[in-house]
Order: structure tokens, then C-alpha cells, then sequence
């Protein structure tokens, strides 16, 4: 078998950090990191509103000089309310030339655990975390399509799924 390119043998990291802070507002964290990317991405959000305060990327490595030029659309994301429409509104804001592929992959995977993040606000138990996050979020994907029930020993008697 012939030596495989950069390409046919690649891999790709992407991770998610998420931050409820004092001032009430979440400190959402990606970073990409490959063979031709190193990017770190940071998005303040407003815990109450889920509305954007501000976004900020490094490149750190990137393929192209041209790269970092699409930090200049995240400004764009402030007053954004993470809900309804958002993956059109990263679309309209990172799509095309000026935008960047990468930088709309991580802001789809990474703006709406900051539901989570509201959702679970000041419960410490893992199971009721859990149960709060399917009941406060049904309708929002398969998993949670109908709201969880469990009867008086704790046994789930109903759920989205």
C-alpha cells in the first residue's frame, strides 16, 4: 500500500469547556486542534438571557494566513440568544469567504450546552441534574422528546427516546 497523505491519515480533536461564573454569565471554551489547526475559541453568555455577550477566537496554527481574518465576524455574535435560528445565524455569519468552516462547526457543538448549563443551575446531584436537563429541554432533540417521569422507587416509567 502506497505511503497516505496528511489527509488519509488525519485526525482532529475538538473539546468543549464550559464555566457558570459569579458575575452571571458562562464562559463557553472550544478549541480544534489537528495537524493544520490550533484554535481556541471563547464566548462570554449571559446565564439568565442566553443572549451573546461577546466571542473571541486565537489561531494559534492555522493553513492559511488568511484564516484568522474571520475573527472579525464573531463580533457579530453579540445580542445572538442561543434558541431557535441559531445554526441559520452561524450560517449567515461564517459562511461564504469571509467566514470559516471550523469556527461554525465548534460554535454549533459548543453554544447550546450553555442551555445545559442554565438548566442545571444550583443542583449538585448527578440524577436530578440529568432529570432537570431532559425536562427543561424537551422538545429540543430525540432524547428528550417527551418529558421524563419516574414513578416513587426512581424507575423511569416515561421518556423522550
Amino acid at each position: 500500500m502506497p505511503q497516505l497523505n496528511a489527509m488519509e491519515d488525519f485526525r482532529r480533536d475538538v473539546s468543549y469547556h464550559l464555566l457558570r461564573r459569579e458575575e452571571g454569565t458562562i464562559l463557553l471554551t472550544a478549541t480544534l486542534n489537528d495537524r493544520f489547526h490550533d484554535i481556541v475559541l471563547e464566548v462570554i453568555v449571559d446565564t439568565k438571557s442566553l443572549t451573546v455577550n461577546s466571542a473571541s477566537v486565537r489561531f494559534k496554527k492555522a493553513p492559511s494566513r488568511a484564516c484568522p481574518h474571520a475573527a472579525a465576524r464573531l463580533e457579530q455574535l453579540a445580542g445572538v440568544v442561543i434558541g431557535p435560528g441559531l445554526n441559520r445565524k452561524l450560517l449567515e455569519l461564517l459562511g461564504g469567504v469571509h467566514g470559516c468552516g471550523n469556527l461554525r462547526t465548534l460554535l454549533v457543538g459548543l453554544l447550546p450546552l450553555a442551555m445545559n448549563v442554565k438548566a442545571a443551575a444550583g443542583i449538585s446531584e448527578e440524577q436530578e441534574l440529568l432529570d432537570t436537563i431532559h425536562n427543561r429541554l424537551v422538545g429540543a432533540c430525540a432524547g428528550y422528546a417527551t418529558p421524563l417521569v419516574r414513578d416513587g422507587n426512581g424507575e423511569i416509567v416515561s421518556s423522550g427516546g
